[in-house]
């Protein structure tokens, strides 16, 4: 076909803004009639006419290390159910911790991320070919996986947050990790990797040319204009905006530049595509919810030039604008203070009636481009033993509970105490 002869390409895009808690984490069988309620809020609005794009919503795989454990799922605080989880997969988290020399937050999610990577991916393939969209899956943290011999392996140590997106075949199209990692997800928290900002491409498909700039990565330059230098023209930006809505924000590397979380967020892609560069269109979808004594709440929206939306408009806290293609409300409207003080109410541990109710929804949009001349770019050996992964062709690896490793480390942990009683 001839540049004369393409034909531009005419899309729906979906935000999906679901509500979680970790009862959605507690089995498979939960976490997956959770996803599908997300795919089946966009059921009813999936053109006909048209290919589909949904996007979910930032580390919504995170939680499946509750699964199997329920005292975790009801501890409380991620604090005691991370000690609980530890106490509960100890025969294949310590050889993981003492082999990999990494932290026991890591080497809990290491032990586990075979069986949790399989289940969450798998999920996502099997809604992508029943719904017949294109998915970008929101993501998961996900170890590096490579094919050798015929196997899979998994690289030692190695756990990114990671977006995963497929076709309407459940096929993988390509992944992106997160560059630029918040405190929480950094070794004082869920102790994640900081993924290679010069492995971030752009994948060209009928729903536009695709890069993924999860949460605060969409913040950050250095990551926008390697994607637009790829060619981006549709930002997904997953997102799991962990504190009350309407707080105030010092995102890194300058915490010392506090303002509300709304205005903050106008420097993502809000930002992005008002400024008129490569990329036209972004999607933002947001979670909401008090996942054990987390936080979580926004308001999901998809952007574009001012001119494909002209009306003014804008999130909470701040003043109306043009560019906001589909926005979902937040769950109230009034003056700042009043606005704070919701969003105090409904946080974790408030003690309010309003604790925890946020507002869920989705939102579409018909978008067009231009015809696609990017090549797609080659796959990395992570994207060819997930894509093997994912058609069947290899088995998923799994991992012994490594009883000598659980021997040594108690041993050790016996010596330790024997000292410390001496001591005494």
């Amino acid at each position: 076909m001839t540049p004369g002869e393409a034909q531009p390409r005419h899309f729906r895009a979906f935000a999906v803004q679901p509500h979680w808690s970790a009862g959605d984490f507690a089995s498979a069988e939960a976490f997956r009639a959770w996803l599908r309620g997300q795919l089946e809020l966009a059921r009813p609005h999936l053109a006909l006419d048209r290919p589909n794009l949904v996007v979910l919503t930032e580390l919504n795989g995170l939680p499946l290390v509750l699964r199997g454990v329920p005292l975790a799922v009801r501890a409380g605080t991620f604090e005691r159910a991370a000690l609980l989880l530890f106490l509960r997969h100890l025969p294949r988290a310590l050889p993981v911790l003492l082999r990999e020399r990494v932290s026991p937050i890591r080497a809990l999610q290491l032990a586990l991320s075979g069986e949790n990577a399989r289940l969450y991916l798998e999920t996502c393939r099997d809604l992508a070919r029943e719904y017949g969209v294109y998915l970008c899956c929101g993501s998961a943290p996900m170890p590096r996986f490579r094919l050798e011999g015929g196997r899979v392996r998994r690289d030692p140590g190695v756990l990114h947050n990671e977006t995963v997106v497929l076709d309407p075949q459940g096929d993988l199209i390509g992944v992106a990790d997160k560059v630029h990692l918040t405190p929480a997800e950094e070794a004082g928290g869920v102790d994640l990797t900081p993924g290679p900002l010069e492995e971030l491409r752009v994948f060209p498909t009928p729903v536009g040319d695709l890069g993924v700039a999860i949460s605060l990565d969409a913040f950050r330059e250095d990551v926008i204009l390697r994607l637009e230098a790829g060619g981006c023209t549709v930002l997904l930006q997953p997102d799991a905006n962990g504190a009350p809505w309407t707080d105030l924000e010092g995102l890194p590397p300058d915490p010392g530049n506090v303002r509300d979380q709304p205005v903050a967020w106008l420097e993502s892609s809000w930002q992005v595509t008002t400024r008129g560069r490569s990329i036209r269109y972004a999607v933002n979808p947001m979670v909401v919810g008090n996942l054990l004594d987390l936080t979580f709440d926004g308001q999901s929206a998809i952007t574009g030039r001012a001119e494909d939306a002209p009306e003014p408009r804008s999130y909470a806290l701040t003043e109306p604008r043009p560019g906001f293609i589909a926005l979902l409300p937040w769950v109230e409207e009034a003056g700042p203070e009043r606005l704070r003080a919701a969003g105090r109410e409904r946080a974790s541990g408030s003690g309010h009636p309003w604790e925890n109710r946020y507002r869920t929804g989705v939102l579409h949009a018909d978008l067009t481009l231009p015809p696609a001349w990017l090549p797609a770019p080659p796959r990395t050996p992570h994207e060819e033993a997930l894509s093997a992964l994912l058609r069947g062709e290899v088995a998923w690896p799994r991992r012994g509970p490594g009883w000598r490793a659980v021997a040594a480390g108690a041993a050790l942990l016996g010596l330790v105490w024997s000292r410390q009683r001496r001591r005494r």
